[in-house]
């Protein structure tokens, strides 16, 4: 194993878990420095990865949550230059994990997913944006965006994803679509909409894919929108949509992927960016390639390139 410095931000949630502390002092026992902090807040986590990134005193980050921690810790890497930029790990903490599930990193396991961090080499990977802010994963909007807001924090941390489909079976009564414009150069899709995605990753919602197209190498961004259906096919539809994470025949979706996508709702739209909410009227959506490099598994489902 090849000796590293690595700087753990953990979730607040996380820092008490056995089999965390295990891990780290498994690497540390193979020769590894590893420095555990524990910011209070997103803007904390985010703050505290740029300023190890400005010293130079390490090699990873390593963001120990789910998707919101990954989102922050990247974003204060973005904060550097890209010459002062250390590389991002991930240890799958959260709720959701959506960005760990597609690439394959171990979900269950910390020290699996540390090990996988001091022993795969860092690789590129894009960045996408939304207006000034950063994401890693998946943007979403509409029904699914709104689901997510509302899941109470208590019961994801009780019943972890399984929260995100027993908060959205409960609101389908309440569902109604969304008028939008959708440009990306030629490609132009216009009319109302239940859901829309946009994707450097695949997964949101704990575990739906919503961006099958997606890689995180391509330089693009993945598309996805479910058009308005007939009321009497959104219930058992959309249900069948949270359960399995697939689109069933009663609901068309239309997809392309491009590196800047402009979207004009006629009302404000709720997004759903790294499981952060965010209220926007017109936003565009643009990818920054090759921005970090990331510890992933030697046959990431996420990578285009071998």
């Amino acid at each position: 194993m090849h000796q590293r410095r690595l700087q753990l931000v953990l979730h607040p949630r996380t820092a008490a878990e056995a089999s965390v502390h295990d891990a780290v002092e498994r690497l540390r026992a193979d020769g590894c420095r590893v420095r555990v902090q524990v910011p209070d807040s997103p803007a904390g986590s985010q703050a505290l990865a740029a300023r190890v990134a400005s010293s130079g005193s390490v090699d990873t980050v390593v963001a120990g949550g789910g998707d919101g921690t990954i989102n922050a810790v990247a974003s204060g890497l973005l904060s550097v230059p890209a010459a002062r930029r250390p590389a991002l790990g991930i240890l799958p903490l959260g709720t959701a994990n959506d960005f760990a599930r597609g690439c394959g990193i171990p979900l269950h396991d910390p020290l699996a997913a540390l090990r996988l961090v001091v022993e795969q080499p860092a690789l590129p990977i894009d960045i996408g944006r939304c207006g000034e802010y950063c994401f890693v994963n998946v943007a979403t909007g509409g029904f699914g965006a709104e689901v997510t807001a509302a899941t109470d924090p208590a019961l994801k941390q009780a019943l972890g994803s399984v929260a995100y489909l027993l908060t959205g079976l409960s609101r389908l009564s309440g569902i109604h679509a969304q008028q939008a414009r959708f440009s990306s150069g030629e490609r132009v899709w216009e009319g109302r909409f239940l859901g829309m995605a946009v994707g450097n990753g695949r997964y949101a919602g704990g575990g739906v894919d919503v961006c099958p197209d997606a890689r995180i190498d391509d330089g693009l961004l993945n598309v996805t929108i479910v058009p308005d259906v007939p009321e009497a096919d959104i219930t058992r539809a959309l249900a069948h949509f949270m359960r399995d994470g697939t689109v069933d025949a009663h609901i068309p979706r239309v997809g392309w992927s491009c590196a800047r996508l402009r979207i004009q709702p006629s009302q404000i739209l709720h997004i759903n960016l790294d499981g952060e909410p965010l209220r926007v009227t017109d936003i565009d959506f643009t990818v920054l390639p090759a921005a970090l490099r990331c510890h992933l598994p030697r046959y990431c489902p996420l990578r285009r390139l071998p």
